[in-house]
């Protein structure tokens, strides 16, 4: 079980850490840009997650996460010569991948850690979508959270069904790659068919003043 999670926290680093270097050469950053936008991508969420549960941050306590996320960052420079001209819908993939993998590993190391399911739901989110909304902060892009195609519901879909298949008793491998495969699946359907949750709107209706103002004209 400990080298499935190893596996998959480090393919999760990975994925985010190549979201944020594929980012970074839209973008033209220079190098120490690219290294800096795949490393808060890729340890961001984790790290706010680590310093709630108030456990070690993990990329300190390994630091061998950095050397992985370094190499992503430097193979993207060196095989990718173009990034501006990689689709936008690979860099939208990449990241759903990535959300997939961190809400879950996310949420079960909350759990882990002796959380309350709640919360260990809303940490595996935080693991999942923290990363991104600082690198698109960072890229002045409004961050994907906050557009209307759904993306942190699929990431409490993810730990919210590994919290029931756990509670049911599935083995842990079964339990985290359906709720992966369920948090992927609906990403990539919301990417395809933009899918998104009802908008809040507003109707500004006028004020006081101005109909008085309208009705002495």
């Amino acid at each position: 079980m400990y080298e499935l999670l190893f596996y998959l926290d480090i393919f999760g680093v990975i994925v985010f850490a190549l979201s944020g270097a594929l980012m970074a050469g839209r973008y033209q950053l220079d190098p120490f840009g690219v290294v800096v936008l795949a490393s808060v991508t890729a340890v961001g969420g984790g790290t706010i997650r680590d310093v709630i549960l108030q456990t070690p941050v993990f990329w300190v306590e390994k630091p061998y996460y950095l050397y992985v996320i370094l190499a992503t960052a430097l193979l993207t420079i060196v095989l990718i010569s173009k990034p501006k001209r990689i689709p936008k819908r690979f860099l939208l993939i990449s990241d759903a991948l990535g959300l997939a993998l961190f809400a879950v590993v996310g949420t079960q190391k909350a759990l882990y850690l002796g959380a309350p399911i709640s919360v260990s739901i809303v940490l595996g989110t935080i693991t999942a979508v923290a990363g991104g909304m600082i690198r698109d902060v960072l890229c002045n892009v409004i961050p994907m959270i906050l557009r209307e195609e759904i993306y942190a519901l699929a990431a409490m879909l993810g730990g919210s069904l590994y919290v029931l298949l756990h509670w049911l008793g599935w083995s842990e491998p079964y339990a985290m790659l359906v709720a992966i495969t369920s948090a992927l699946t609906l990403r990539l359907a919301a990417i395809y068919w933009h899918l998104s949750l009802p908008a809040f709107h507003l109707i500004d209706l006028p004020s006081h003043d101005s109909s008085n103002h309208d009705s002495k004209e």
